[in-house]
């Protein structure tokens, strides 16, 4: 079993609503994954918890 299959994933709210450009996150304690919801199979971006939340900082 890989990790991708027992992590939860969430569609960002910060995601285009008509589908086009869909991020997934899929937070754990120590680690916020990051994936392309239209490859769910490709490569997936790990970030500790506080550069996730820089990141929404800067964007919002």
């Amino acid at each position: 079993m890989s990790v991708d299959s027992e992590l939860t994933w969430f569609k960002s709210s910060h995601s285009n609503p008509d589908g086009e450009t869909c991020v997934e996150v899929a937070p754990t304690p120590t680690t916020i994954h990051i994936r392309d919801s239209k490859n769910t199979s490709g490569p997936a971006l790990a970030v500790p918890p506080t550069a996730w939340a820089e990141f929404l900082r800067l964007i919002v």
